[in-house]
């Protein structure tokens, strides 16, 4: 570990000589813009320029007005932000169409994008990884806080190809303040978010401040707290398929009486009301500073994220009825509560170097380092520690616009070196190293727009302990073409080849893991991932309206996927990563449009969503964890001061299940929520009052491996308060 830490911090050290160069990729190019006229102005516009005239930062991003077309962006910011505000990101995100949560327990949840997780979607901080362990376990959290996030944005199509081949289901992009984008006109700027949720006693806190030193330098400092007991669910603990389980090992215990076995199994089976170890709590610390200088810029940040959150165990895991040594041990010892205590170190930069014409209109440069450690306990015992340091940069060259043409080339370097201690590290060290190219062209002529994206990967992933060396040449591409139907939408079809690398988890897993209570079987023969795809889409405004519908199909080839095969090592299910030929078919859409308008600028919206994903092998063998189809519908009176909302979600049950997989039962969740502006003309105050899961509906998520034992929220009240000045 001593020597690949120092070559990274060699590698940072040369990266950082010209740091003055970076900032983020296209998408997360960010500054503050002059508000357009008021009869060219769409909702965003007005709801943006209300917000920049109460002081506000408001942080708008020309890349990514120019390309959400073509790659089909959705962003959560403002209230929206606030109103889904909860402590993984992708808990937040779950509103958007195409999007869930893995849902592992309260503490954890990675985005799924159209049913992809892990490897196949890359969670970015500003156009740069994560670099956590969030893509080798889904108990394993995203080191990001949503609640100093200054908006989140997912990203599809063509153009995700910049950020990486992980990126074949998409990307999500959080955009932080830690590196200041403008020289805020205050003496002092704050930004606050506190909030309480009843259903786990959450109390949570985020601020920032930012400093303008002189005209063009920039201070800022930001923090968050939050902490959350046990989660209060509806109805039992367990699902109705494990409680029979459950009840049918306790009276086969108890006909071989072993009446102790048979009772503990009956309580298990019968708990409800509260999901036992199932807190967490966070809180991060960050600093920064931004350097301006006419178009050009130069930023940097240093932050610290500390999480500690426990895991449900596994109902009945180390009940294994009539395994040998169980009378000459005299019975199982109880299974001590697994927790987990994730700590992070980042150092980022981030600059702009403007060229002020010529074909090259700008260079950005964007450069990440993390050292990450994530330590599971077996009660007070240390179980297994995962330490991961990495390096991610990038120069992107954004070439100026001429006669229709624009675009951007550059590379990206990414190295991790991973390592997992303890006897249960059921993954070997490993080193990853890959150096990616890649090039965006965008060509518009009248209505007609073209879209082109190419990508080469060098993927090196070895094992010195196992003594096992991969290489990988990836080649990526895709190809996007839209017509405008009238001034605000566009049909459009994308196709894709992507090509991916597997991870290091994927080739090296061999053993236990004790959050997960499974035994991970990796395949270090496992050969490059590769999928075509297509895409159609309507996108943009009918009149008043917002529409966005999208019809998808993926053809993989050595699809890489983990799988339960039905036998058990070490008492613990197998799950292994297997690899054969699948497909993937989906549709996500989402219509908002006003139905009642009245004056002073109050109308009330209506809100409809679809998200529909079919995923099984070539043999017809459904994959697991795919979510089901989703529906959902809102109503919201928008007036200047307040606003009313109401929705319902609904998701059909799942019965498509892979081998060894149990089905989930259809649930309806009914929220509401207002939120109260209550100084007239000003909105940099909002007050929230919501409830979500209004009928206390128990719910379970597909796509979550522990969904068995770990339903979703009961009936939560919650209020916050959004202030900035």
């Amino acid at each position: 570990m001593l020597y690949h830490t120092k070559s990274a911090r060699r590698l940072l050290a040369t990266i950082s000589t010209v740091a003055f160069l970076g900032s983020q990729p296209v998408f997360a190019q960010s500054t503050t813009e002059e508000a357009p006229a008021a009869d060219a102005s769409t909702p965003d516009d007005l709801h943006n320029r209300q917000l920049d005239s109460q002081g506000l930062i408001v942080v708008t991003a020309p890349g990514l007005k120019r390309l959400d077309i073509l790659a089909g962006t959705s962003v959560v910011e403002g209230a929206e932000l606030q109103r889904n505000l909860s402590g993984q990101i992708g808990d937040v995100l779950e509103n958007i169409p195409g999007v869930t949560s893995s849902s592992f327990a309260p503490g954890v949840g990675r985005p799924i994008l159209r049913g992809f997780s892990g490897e196949r979607v890359r969670v970015l901080i500003d156009g740069i990884g994560a670099i956590d362990a969030s893509n080798t376990s889904d108990d394993h959290a995203v080191s990001i806080d949503p609640l100093t996030a200054e908006r989140i944005e997912v990203l599809r199509g063509p153009a995700v190809l910049l950020y990486g081949s992980q990126a074949i289901g998409g990307a999500v992009n959080v955009i932080d303040k830690r590196i200041p984008r403008r020289v805020p006109d205050e003496p002092v700027h704050f930004d606050g978010l506190a909030g309480y949720d009843t259903v786990n006693d959450e109390y949570n806190f985020g601020a920032s401040v930012d400093t303008p030193i002189g005209d063009s330098f920039v201070f800022h400092v930001d923090g968050s707290y939050r902490d959350a007991g046990n989660l209060k669910v509806p109805g039992y603990i367990v699902s109705a398929p494990l409680r029979a389980d459950l009840l049918a090992d306790a009276a086969e215990e108890e006909e071989e009486g072993e009446l102790g076995e048979a009772e503990e199994l009956r309580e298990i089976a019968n708990r409800r009301g509260e999901l036992p170890n199932s807190y967490f709590d966070a809180w991060s610390i960050n600093a920064g500073f931004g350097f301006f200088q006419g178009d050009s810029s130069l930023g940097a940040a240093v932050g610290w994220y500390d999480s500690t959150y426990g895991v449900p165990e596994r109902p009945g895991a180390g009940h294994h009825h009539g395994e040998e040594g169980d009378e000459a041990e005299g019975g199982e010892e109880e299974e001590a509560p697994v927790s987990i205590d994730l700590r992070q170190f980042r150092a980022d930069f981030r600059g702009e170097l403007a060229f002020g014409g010529g074909f090259i209109d700008r260079l950005l440069t964007r450069v990440g380092y993390s050292d990450y450690t994530h330590t599971e306990f077996e009660g007070d015992e240390v179980g297994t520690v995962f330490d991961v340091q990495g390096i991610e940069a990038r120069a992107e060259f954004v070439q100026a616009e001429r006669g229709g043409l624009r675009g951007s080339f550059g590379a990206q370097y990414y190295f991790r070196d991973f390592a997992a201690v303890g006897e249960e590290a059921f993954v070997a060290p490993n080193r990853t190293n890959q150096l990616g190219l890649f090039l965006l062209q965008e060509y518009e002529t009248g209505p007609v727009e073209i879209e082109g994206a190419v990508r080469y990967e060098r993927t090196k992933v070895d094992s010195v302990p196992l003594g096992i060396e991969r290489d990988f040449d990836a080649f990526s591409g895709a190809l996007g073409l839209s017509y405008g139907l009238n001034e605000g939408l566009r049909i459009g079809v994308n196709g894709t080849r992507v090509s991916r690398a597997p991870a290091g988890e994927e080739l090296f897993a061999n053993g236990p893991h004790i959050a997960t209570q499974a035994f991970e079987i990796g395949d270090p023969n496992l050969k490059l991932e590769k999928a075509w795809g297509v895409e159609a889409y309507v996108r943009g405004d009918v009149g008043p309206a917002l529409i966005s519908l999208s019809v998808f199909k993926n053809w993989f080839d050595n699809f890489i996927y983990l799988n339960q095969t039905g036998e058990e090592e070490d008492d613990l299910p197998v799950f292994a990563f297997l690899q054969a030929d699948a497909n993937y078919f989906g549709i996500e859409g989402e219509l908002k449009a006003p139905i009642v308008e009245f004056g002073s600028g109050s109308r009330v919206m209506a809100e409809t969503t679809v998200e529909y994903v079919r995923a099984e092998l070539d043999d017809g063998t459904p994959l697991p964890r795919i979510p089901p189809l989703g529906l959902s519908g809102a109503l919201a009176l928008e007036t200047s001061a307040v606003d009313l909302r109401g929705e319902v979600q609904w998701y059909s049950k799942q019965d498509r299940v892979a081998p060894f997989e149990t089905p989930t039962d259809d649930f309806a969740f009914v929220n509401a929520s207002v939120t109260w502006r209550p100084f007239s003309g000003r909105q940099n105050i909002s007050l929230l009052a919501a409830v979500d899961n209004i009928f206390d509906t128990e719910g379970r998520r597909h796509a979550s491996f522990t969904k068995d034992f770990v339903p979703l929220p009961g009936r939560n009240f919650k209020v916050s308060l959004r202030t900035s000045f």
